[in-house]
């Protein structure tokens, strides 16, 4: 698409804030307006389509493509992507440890432990670890117990924790974020000890390195709409 407008705006209207280009609202994929639920939103999506100069680049405009998101997809299949994210607190990253060396072993426990024991002290849960890829069963009751802490959260909130625990693979991380009990950086930092351990073993690997840091960058901003909304 190609820019046909002068301005962009956003006013109050029920439900949010809407995006306008002159004087036409912005409409999602779904040809649903573009309603956010903060001004902070609001002004993100608005300097995201006023950057925009001769064409339209949806890779340049992450807070509207959230926004998408959110409206067109988790706000109509919330109980579908709650079911689907608690799935992860039963296979959850920070359970599967390595066997060996004991250098990575080592590192995993004095990082992911105190995770998993914040999970225990705040929600009354403790998960359990195992060695290797063999699946270990997790407590059904106890699960259920961390799902619910999905209920009250928004559907931008949600859509936001989806990005967080999708990017990280870690349910317990994306909660971690979500109640600020870590620094996001730290948190992200966790989620990738495996592959900064493998880096300092054999070499940074370039495509490998620009990867993870996008990766990075999309978490940041997955835990930057969980707080704006």
């Amino acid at each position: 698409m190609k820019r046909f407008w002068d301005a962009v705006s956003f006013e109050a209207v029920e439900g949010g804030f809407q995006i306008k280009l002159d004087d036409r609202t912005v409409r999602t994929p779904a040809k649903k307006p573009m309603v956010v639920p903060s001004e902070r939103i609001a002004k993100k999506v608005a300097a995201e389509w006023d950057a925009q100069v001769e064409q339209v680049d949806p890779i340049a405009m992450p807070w509207t493509r959230t926004s998408n998101a959110a409206i067109d997809k988790v706000a109509h299949q919330r109980a579908d992507v709650i079911a689907h994210l608690g799935g992860y607190a039963g296979t959850d990253l920070l359970c599967y440890r390595a066997e060996s060396p004991d250098s990575l072993v080592r590192r995993q426990k004095d990082v992911w432990d105190p995770i998993l024991l914040w999970i225990e002290k705040r929600f009354g849960v403790t998960l359990q670890s195992t060695s290797g890829v063999m699946p270990v069963d997790q407590d059904p009751l106890g699960i259920a117990r961390l799902a619910t802490a999905m209920e009250p959260m928004t559907d931008f909130q949600l859509t936001g924790f989806h990005d967080l625990i999708g990017l990280s693979g870690s349910f317990c991380i994306g909660l971690a974020v979500v109640e600020q009990a870590f620094a996001a950086e730290d948190l992200w930092a966790a989620s990738c000890l495996d592959e900064a351990w493998q880096i300092e073993q054999w070499g940074a690997d370039e495509e490998a390195s620009a990867h993870i840091e996008m990766k990075k960058m999309a978490f940041l901003h997955a835990t930057e709409v969980y707080r704006a909304a």
